[in-house]
């Protein structure tokens, strides 16, 4: 009789790495240390992520996430990856792709979140810099985009640091924390980030 698994499979993909970290997609064994982080940061994180509940973190609903990701992956729509200490290999937090387009655009959306114990310690910088150098070089993307709160101010200065430029405010952005919250746009084109890459 012949057997057919239609469940995804881990994507291959690379691991990036930027000292002090690496910049890897998930896997079913990270469900612990994930689920950990994210309830221990989960007072820092409310300010600037969509509302989310208690039952999220079950092994059920971490395991549909993946494997949707790993599907978004397979597609090359998105890119979720974690983001881990290089020395000892510590959950410190999250780096997205979304929104990959091609064509004309050849474009995406960066997201990140970092754990509360590990906040102030560089790995959101050195991930994100890991991210670009993936999407500006193995990807060929053109133009990386974030957006963040005006009054996140770690962030602002994290991306302003990182070479991305303020374009604009966008109104009633997106849902966080169970109300329409306004965002500044910010972007990086590969023309901003080679000269800071050889710099």
């Amino acid at each position: 009789m012949l057997f057919l698994d239609f469940s995804p499979r881990p994507p291959s993909t690379p691991v990036l790495v930027h000292a002090p970290v690496e910049v890897r997609t998930a896997s079913f064994s990270d469900y612990d240390e994930w689920t950990d982080l994210r309830r221990e940061s989960r007072a820092h994180l409310t300010a600037w992520e969509p509302a989310w509940r208690e039952s999220e973190l079950t092994r059920a609903a971490y395991n549909t996430r993946l494997r949707q990701q790993w599907r978004d992956i397979k597609r090359g729509v998105s890119l979720p990856m974690l983001v881990s200490r290089q020395h000892d290999g510590v959950l410190v937090g999250g780096v997205t792709l979304s929104n990959i387009r091609y064509g004309a655009a050849r474009a995406a959306v960066v997201g990140y979140w970092i754990g509360a114990p590990h906040v102030r310690k560089g790995y959101a910088r050195a991930a994100l810099q890991a991210v670009l150098a993936h999407a500006f070089g193995t990807l060929s993307l053109n133009r990386v985009e974030a957006a963040c709160q005006p009054g996140n101010a770690a962030s602002t200065a994290l991306l302003e640091s990182s070479g991305f430029s303020r374009e604009g405010l966008a109104r009633d952005y997106l849902k966080i924390n169970g109300a329409w919250r306004d965002h500044v746009l910010y972007a990086i084109t590969a023309g901003d980030f080679a000269p800071r890459k050889q710099g």
